[in-house]
């Protein structure tokens, strides 16, 4: 790591002794090369880092003036929209922004799907994004269940539940997640804990997420490599720009749902004390849970279901070996664009059947969509890379973008690459 270049002394005689303005410089600034073609949808990634800052400041005030027990939480959550200054704002940041946290993510997945960034040398890279997934569920499913309401209640009685399906275990791991007999004051406290932490662990996964980003480097549009100083730009400033640019259209869209429409992707019944004694007549998850729901729910068998469930992520870990191609964007994959995007619809399609009740004839759809899903990852997607004629990939990132940005007309620099000089 090469020396500051500064002539403050204060911040020299600090750098010889802990070099932080240097390694940010090497990791996000102007020593740390990027492609030079990103487009918008990789800001998704630094929006998922800002939103989940905003979640842990957030979260840390709201455990102020939070108490963990089944007697007082449901009130002290009342008391903090009521009495507690700007305590409504807290919460409502901390409501909508774990949903704007899974939109992000989301998109940040199906954007890497799209261009292949799951592809060698990215594996690891991709293997720590779906662990940060597992972990974002995990934490979203105990913070929902915090303000206990009705639907907390019984949505943490019907999750932890699942769990008595596996053989032998089963019931002692139900047991372990309950602190007793059912959910009640132990369970609502062990939440609480593993929600406060969890974050942390999440943050310490992304630190090692963007370790191995670093060394694989950023995929791009093109989906190939830089091959020299011309296919690179600085990361600062040319995409600190325009990662601010991306967060202010976020903060945009973020604000109208806090300020306008703060309860529009909650549940009413929440509003509601827990009642063991009542039953909410459509018991659903949060809305970014659905696919999987449906997907659980898509197996008579409940041992077969939640198997199939947790199937439905894990399987995502071995994409860049289902992927038999050797092109990494779908830029260049005709074929494999068309049933990109119909797996896409048959997510949405999925979490369209979660939130529906469990009749016909949203069973048997929820059945046809989960089985596509599966065909898709696992059979159609080796087949479409053995099969499909990708179009010519360009000489470099360099040349693509020269030719773009020209409409293939006028004169070539004189450090263009030889090709598109010819």
């Amino acid at each position: 790591m090469s020396e500051l270049n500064t002539n403050n002394r204060a911040l020299k005689w600090f750098e010889a002794r802990l070099p932080v303005v240097s390694f940010l410089d090497h990791s996000l600034g102007t020593k740390y090369p990027a492609p030079k073609n990103l487009s918008y949808m990789w800001n998704f990634g630094s929006l998922a880092g800002i939103v989940l800052v905003i979640m842990i400041i957030s979260g840390l005030f709201l455990a102020m003036n939070y108490t963990a027990h089944t007697d007082y939480a449901f009130n002290s959550v009342e008391r903090i929209m009521r009495d507690v200054n700007y305590g409504w704002l807290l919460r409502y940041i901390h409501m909508n922004g774990a949903s704007f946290f899974f939109i992000v993510v989301y998109i940040h997945i199906f954007r890497g799907l799209y261009y292949g960034s799951y592809k060698p040398p990215r594996e690891v890279l991709w293997w720590m994004g779906l662990v940060i997934l597992l972990l974002m569920m995990a934490t979203a499913f105990m913070g929902y269940v915090l303000p206990w309401g009705q639907m907390s209640f019984w949505g943490a009685t019907v999750i932890t539940n699942l769990f008595s399906a596996f053989p032998i275990v089963g019931d002692d791991i139900v047991t372990l997640l309950w602190g007793g007999f059912s959910v009640d004051n132990p369970t609502l406290n062990r939440f609480f804990a593993l929600h406060f932490v969890l974050p942390f662990a999440i943050v310490g996964v992304v630190i090692l997420h963007i370790w191995a980003l670093h060394e694989a480097k950023s995929n791009n549009p093109l989906g190939i490599d830089m091959k020299g100083p011309n296919d690179a730009i600085p990361f600062h400033p040319y995409y600190t720009v325009k990662d601010l640019f991306g967060l202010g259209v976020f903060l945009i869209f973020f604000a109208y749902f806090v300020f306008w429409a703060p309860n529009y992707m909650g549940h009413p019944d929440n509003y509601i004390p827990a009642d063991p004694l009542v039953t909410p007549a459509h018991i659903v998850p949060e809305w970014y849970f659905l696919p999987f729901y449906a997907i659980l729910r898509a197996v008579p068998d409940k041992l077969g279901g939640v198997l199939l469930m947790f199937a439905s992520i894990l399987v995502l870990a071995a994409l860049p070996w289902l992927d038999t191609s050797k092109v990494r964007s779908a830029v260049f994959r005709p074929i494999y664009k068309w049933f990109f995007w119909l797996f896409f619809a048959d997510c949405i399609l999925l979490g369209y059947i979660g939130a529906m009740p469990a009749e016909e004839p949203y069973v048997l759809i929820g059945q046809f969509a989960t089985a596509y899903y599966f065909l898709h990852l696992i059979v159609l997607l080796p087949l479409i890379g053995w099969f499909e004629k990708p179009k010519p990939l360009p000489e470099s990132i360099s040349a693509a973008v020269s030719k773009k940005s020209k409409g293939g007309h006028g004169p070539v620099p004189a450090n263009a690459p030889a090709q598109e000089k010819a």
